[in-house]
């Protein structure tokens, strides 16, 4: 293996644990790092990705761009697909055991997956491995080994099962081998460091217990955080419809970035771009001193998003598109924002569980009060988003996620919290 020259630890790690939840251990990694530096021989990065389903959000390459963090930095990543796992399937965050997919569509998801990944990933230096790989040439004799190294009462640690043994759930017997297949895949990889979300804390971590049971060093495991969806409160997920597909239009793409708020703005900066910590920091500084707009820094985040998953000339027009469609609604760009939160007293009607518009625009300070907004609603001078409107009551999901609240000449973007 040719030896290569890397960054120092303390740089490395800037942009290693931008975003990053946890590291444990911080310090083992870091020794792993100074070793690799001194070396000139690249560390052995993995994250297991199940193919359960055809489409990616966002959300899901948050991890995938931290693989693609330690390639800029010259490791060697490995992107496993868990062909074998998958038929198991994943029970973090389950309360009833999944349905298994079949071969085929397991196959067809797979394929799916490495068209996507390679949107972030370069695909010149990435290892694409699948556990079937190894799994399935495991002896039954092999099986009963490597699960003898576990205890039912260890399997019931996990918080999932746990709940599901509590509330007398039934847990299948095929999911507690879950965690011990994933366990396995860093002892077939010689992992030194393994990426997951949050809620794979469990399953990360019986990797370093096989790794220690067949003599390997133990890998570092680096977890990522949860993103929330455009509405900044639930996870991103295509359920919840408030997820963006890296497979959306470069101009649907840029838009609904713009529609978060200005305070997840900032985890999209963490959690979805290639800055550094030290970078968005300065570009924190920037607003707090006025020499940067937050509107303009949105704009920046939707068109380096953008560009990513399409092209700049694409993100290019989808700005352009997205300023000319304000434009043209009359609805200014740079309106001040207002944080409001739904739950204020009297904001939702009790009956029908909208809110109530007068009661917002006196919040905004749009109107002096809930009997002055009244009235100009009924005198038409209100616009939503450059639309006039007149009704007294509106879902959260009619207004929008960000939306621009005028009343004459003033205008105010109200984001919810």
């Amino acid at each position: 293996m040719s030896e290569q020259t890397f960054l120092p630890v303390e740089e490395q790690l800037d942009l290693i644990a931008k975003g990053a939840a946890e590291i444990l251990p911080l310090e083992a990694l870091k020794e792993r790092l100074a070793k690799s530096v001194a070396s000139g021989v690249p560390l052995r990065i993995k994250a297991g990705f199940d193919p359960t389903a055809p489409d990616l959000h966002l959300g899901h390459t948050v991890l995938i761009r931290k693989l693609r963090h330690f390639q800029q930095l010259g490791h060697t990543v490995i992107f496993l697909i868990g062909d074998s796992t998958a038929l198991i399937g994943d029970p973090t965050g389950r309360n009833v055991t999944r349905k298994p997919l079949t071969p085929e569509q397991i196959a067809e998801n797979a394929q799916s997956y490495k068209e996507q990944v390679f949107k972030i990933l370069d695909p010149e230096k990435t290892e694409v491995r699948y556990n079937s790989e190894w799994l399935d040439k495991l002896s039954y004799y092999d099986m009963v080994k490597l699960m003898a190294q576990f205890t039912v009462s260890q399997m019931l640690e996990r918080e999932d099962f746990t709940k599901r043994f509590n509330a007398e759930q039934p847990i299948a017997l095929h999911e507690l081998i879950y965690p011990i297949a994933q366990g396995f895949d860093s002892v077939a990889l010689q992992c030194d460091v393994e990426l997951g979300g949050t809620d794979q804390k469990f399953n990360l971590m019986r990797g370093r217990d096989l790794q220690k049971h067949y003599g390997q060093p133990q890998q570092s495991i680096l977890m990522v955080p949860i993103l929330e969806g455009l509405d900044g409160v639930q996870k991103m997920s295509k359920s919840y419809g408030n997820a963006i597909g890296i497979h959306e239009p470069a101009p649907e793409m840029y838009g609904k970035v713009m529609s978060i708020s200005d305070e997840l703005m900032w985890r999209f900066w963490t959690l979805l771009t290639d800055l550094r910590t030290s970078q968005i920091e300065a570009m924190k500084a920037d607003i707090a001193s006025g020499a940067l707009h937050p509107m303009q820094a949105k704009k920046n985040l939707a068109h380096t998003i953008t560009a990513d998953f399409h092209s700049v000339a694409e993100a290019d027009a989808a700005a352009e598109s997205w300023a000319t469609q304000f434009q043209q609604r009359g609805v200014a760009e740079d309106a001040p924002t207002v944080e409001i939160d739904t739950a204020s007293e009297g904001l939702t009607d009790a009956a029908t569980g909208e809110l109530r518009i007068p009661k917002l625009l006196a919040m905004t300070g749009l109107a002096e009060s809930a009997g002055d907004a009244t009235r100009k609603l009924a005198a038409n001078a209100v616009s939503l988003n450059g639309a006039k409107i007149a009704a007294r009551t509106l879902s959260r999901e009619a207004l929008g996620e960000s939306p621009v609240l005028r009343l004459g000449k003033r205008q105010v973007r109200v984001v919810w919290v």
